[in-house]
């Protein structure tokens, strides 16, 4: 009798770290992900930013030619996180930005607030961002 309580208390013991795991895997990729994506905006890396939207929305939420060299007039100052919130239960997480942004033709700098939201790809084991780009002419 013995026997079997340790024996089953080893099994869920192993179980608990397998979960443990998964959900470790799932914070550690959701860092990576949102550290690589704002490393690019911080560059200006856009193009390269696209590349974390998820491949199903990319199409529509890519940006045209043209946003693309509206972004090229303008150099991020900043890149702030402000709040983060995740639910693992649907697979996905949001995190408020707040990012400096400067025109380089006017010097002049204001402040952005963006809503970053991603969603987890259990095939691939990896997070999609799903809200696009941020839209820095938003309410000019």
């Amino acid at each position: 009798m013995r026997l079997l309580k340790f024996v089953l208390l080893s099994c869920l013991f192993a179980l608990a770290l397998a979960g443990c795991q998964t959900t470790g895997t799932q914070n550690n990729k959701i860092t990576e992900q949102q550290y690589a994506y704002s490393a690019a905006i911080r560059w200006g890396d856009f193009e390269g930013a696209v590349n974390m939207i998820k491949p199903e929305l990319r199409a529509k939420l890519a940006p045209t030619p043209m946003q693309l060299e509206r972004y090229k007039q303008i150099q991020i100052s900043g890149y702030n996180d402000v709040g983060t919130e995740m639910d693992k239960t649907k697979g996905t997480a949001v995190r408020l930005i707040n990012i400096g942004v400067i025109n380089r033709h006017t010097l002049a700098e204001r402040n952005v607030r963006y809503t970053e939201a991603w969603e987890w790809d259990p095939e691939v084991k990896t997070w999609w961002l799903i809200s696009g780009l941020p839209d820095f002419w938003e309410g000019q």
